[in-house]
């Protein structure tokens, strides 16, 4: 038994299924899936083909409410929990109503380590800090860095801007409040996933020009960069790779109200004339993801706009792989993405 990780009974159990032999894959999913050149992962494949006969993949879902409560159970079933990680949630000051976050601190880290404010995925609609607690677990464990983690709210209740608003907004409440969380403040950086890798991504935009210290260092994970969904991925892998293009649809119909310009840099950073000056970058896209092109697009803008980047792509893995760690495998990359992040905070840490 791993003592680093609690897992529940039926985590136990898909996890044997998805460790199956290759021949029981294949009997199960059918052959390999090969696409653009990249063969995807068996497990992975196996993960979909299961999680469509279950109807648990997460995304689908007939209203807000079924996609929230989706979400939910795939995200117990998807991740185990890190033990040796400190967890405290707490309520600070936002822009309209007070916001949630959740502060992790691994066992043993310094005394006042740099941060990382982590903004989750979900289509800016659907997710919130129990649906990606177990990333968040594994982000302070590997990355050395205290991780704070943003409620920020949801449409459609709550539609752009007020998700960007709420990012900027606990963003500074963290920089400004650095000695009350016993963080370094001059060395805080932004990460997010999907919804949330856009977020950090207008954020590290923002920040630029704000009266408050920018980032140190942005994360980046299948980040949304462009609302124009027009990249040859997303013709490729419009459907049967977990983010469809109806659920992208949906997404973006709940998030944008019906006059507001995709061309806004602060919904499709990939859009901004100006990128130069943000902060380094790390980039990471999955193979198998309608996002991946923008994600790759927007790595290259920042490189050519002379902003330190690092981008990879995960050729086998779909979209969410940060959260999938009952996938084999899933947990060596959610550690080694989680590694690179503090490596990277810690290169621009000032001295």
């Amino acid at each position: 038994m791993d003592r680093r990780f609690r897992r529940s009974a039926p985590v136990a159990v898909l996890r044997t299924l998805l460790n199956a032999p290759d021949a029981v894959i294949g009997r199960l999913a059918g052959p390999p899936i090969e696409v653009d050149g990249r063969v995807l992962n068996r497990s992975v494949q196996l993960m979909l083909w299961a999680a469509e006969r279950s109807g648990q993949d997460g995304l689908e879902g007939q209203d807000v409410a079924d996609r929230r409560a989706n979400i939910r159970r795939a995200s117990r079933l998807a991740m185990p929990l890190a033990t040796g990680v400190h967890v405290a949630d707490r309520v600070i000051p936002g822009p309209e109503s007070p916001l949630r976050i959740r502060v992790y601190r691994s066992f043993g880290a310094e005394a006042t380590p740099p941060a990382i404010v982590k903004f989750h995925g979900g289509g800016w609609v659907v997710g919130d800090l129990d649906t990606h607690d177990g990333s968040c677990r594994m982000l302070a464990r590997h990355s050395g860095c205290a991780v704070v983690s943003v409620d920020y709210r949801l449409a459609p209740e709550h539609p752009f801007p007020a998700p960007v608003d709420d990012s900027v907004a606990a963003y500074r409440w963290v920089v400004a409040n650095a000695g009350e969380l016993s963080i370094d403040g001059r060395a805080v950086a932004v990460m997010g996933d999907s919804a949330g890798g856009n977020l950090a991504a207008v954020v590290a935009q923002v920040a630029r020009d704000l009266d408050v210290a920018p980032p140190v260092a942005q994360g980046l994970v299948y980040p949304g960069t462009d609302f124009g969904m027009g990249t040859r991925s997303h013709e490729l892998f419009a459907d049967g790779f977990f983010l469809t293009r109806e659920s992208m649809t949906w997404f973006r119909h709940q998030y944008l109200p019906e006059d507001q310009s995709i061309d806004d840099p602060l919904v499709s950073p990939l859009r901004a004339d100006d990128v130069s000056g943000v902060a380094p970058a790390w980039v990471w896209t999955a193979g198998f993801d309608p996002l991946r092109d923008e994600g790759r697009a927007y790595a290259d803008k920042l490189e050519k706009a002379g902003v330190p980047t690092n981008y990879r792509c995960y050729d086998d893995q779909v979209h969410g792989f940060f959260g999938m760690g009952i996938v084999p495998g899933g947990l060596e990359i959610i550690a080694e993405v989680s590694t690179r992040m503090g490596e990277l905070v810690r290169t621009h840490r000032p001295g």
